[in-house]
C-alpha cells in the first residue's frame, strides 16, 4: 500500500490477494475513524490514476492531459507564457530524457524579462520537444531486492541521469532527473560535473537508493576520484554524502532498451572529455605506450 497525504493505493498480484489486502486496509481505516469518499475510490482495476499519472501493469504513464497541454501550445509571445511553458516540462521532467538542457533556450529568454525575444533557436528547441513529447517512454518501479542501474551525463550547462532496471537483457526506465548548472557549477572539471551529476540524483531520487543497491555505468573514474584522501574539499563531501548507500562502479555497456539509447545518444560528445582526462591521468603517471614497430628500438633498455 502506497499513501501520500489523501491519496491511497492498495496493490496486489492475484485477486484473492487483493481482497484479503483490502480487508486489512479497512479495518486499520475504521481502526483510526478515518473515512474515504466512496465516488473518489475504484476498486479491482487493473489501472488507475495517483498522483497525477497513470499506475498500469505495464508502469507509469505520463498524463495525457498534461502533454496535450504542451502539444497545443502555441510558440510564446510573452514572459509568461514562457513560465507556462517551463513549468509544464517541470510536470513531465521524470519521464523526459535531459529535461534541463532541452528547457535552456527558454531559460535564457526568462533572464531577460524587460528584452523578451522568442529567437529561431527558442522554436527549434519548442518543436524538438514536441516531437520527443509524441513518443514519451513508459516508466516502471522496481521490486524489492532490485539492484538498480545508473547512467549519468555531464555538459557544460547540465548534468543529467537515469535511473534503469534491467530484466531478462531488457532495460528499462524506472525515472530521469536533470539539473541546470550555476554559474560556479558551469565552471567544475568533467569529473566533478559527473560527480554531481550522482549527488543530484541521490538527493531526487534517496529512496531508491536507501533501498536498493545502485550500480553506476560510466567510463569516468568516480570511484578513484572520490575516494582520494587528497582530493578537493568538494569531492570529499560528496563521497561522506555517497557513503551512505549501496553504490558500486561499473564500466558502461552497450545501450539496449530504445529510451535508454535516445538519452546516451545525446551525450556522443562526451567520450572526448572522458578520454581527455583518463589521458592526462596516464601521463601524470609517466606512462609511454610504443607502437610494436617501435618496440624493438627500445627493447634493448630491459636488459
Amino acid at each position: 500500500m502506497e499513501v501520500y497525504v489523501d491519496d491511497m493505493l492498495v496493490k496486489s498480484k492475484k485477486t484473492p490477494d487483493h481482497i484479503r489486502d483490502l480487508e486489512e486496509t479497512f479495518s486499520v481505516l475504521r481502526k483510526y475513524k478515518l473515512k474515504l469518499n466512496p465516488e473518489k475510490c475504484a476498486f479491482g482495476v487493473r489501472g488507475g490514476w495517483f498522483l497525477g499519472f497513470m499506475v498500469t501493469q505495464r508502469g507509469i504513464e505520463a498524463n495525457p492531459s498534461k502533454i496535450k497541454a504542451i502539444l497545443d501550445m502555441k510558440a510564446p509571445s510573452n514572459i509568461n507564457e514562457v513560465q507556462r511553458l517551463t513549468g509544464r516540462i517541470a510536470a513531465l521532467s521524470r519521464f523526459i530524457s535531459k529535461s534541463a538542457e532541452k528547457s535552456l533556450p527558454f531559460f535564457k529568454v526568462l533572464r531577460k524579462i524587460r528584452n523578451f525575444e522568442w529567437d529561431t533557436s527558442c522554436q527549434q528547441a519548442f518543436e524538438e520537444l514536441k516531437d520527443y513529447l509524441a513518443k514519451l517512454p513508459l516508466l516502471v518501479k522496481p521490486c524489492p531486492g532490485d539492484t538498480l542501474y545508473l547512467y549519468l551525463s555531464a555538459t557544460p550547462q547540465a548534468v543529467s541521469s537515469v535511473l534503469i532496471r534491467e530484466e531478462e537483457g531488457r532495460q528499462m526506465p524506472i525515472y530521469y532527473v536533470s539539473k541546470v548548472l550555476n554559474g560556479a557549477e558551469g565552471r567544475y572539471a568533467p569529473i566533478e560535473k559527473m560527480a554531481l551529476a550522482l549527488v543530484v540524483t541521490t538527493r531526487k531520487l534517496r529512496p531508491y537508493f536507501l533501498t536498493h543497491p545502485v550500480g553506476v555505468k560510466t567510463n569516468m573514474p568516480l570511484k578513484q576520484t572520490l575516494g582520494k584522501p587528497d582530493t578537493s574539499r568538494r569531492l570529499i563531501k560528496w563521497a561522506v554524502e555517497l557513503s551512505e548507500y549501496d553504490i558500486s562502479y561499473l564500466p558502461r555497456t552497450t545501450i539496449k532498451a530504445q529510451a535508454l539509447a535516445d538519452f546516451v545518444s545525446e551525450v556522443t560528445g562526451a567520450p572526448q572529455e572522458e578520454n581527455s582526462q583518463e589521458g592526462e591521468m596516464v601521463t601524470a603517471c609517466g606512462w609511454v605506450i610504443y607502437h610494436p614497430r617501435e618496440w624493438s628500438r627500445y627493447s634493448h633498455h630491459l636488459s
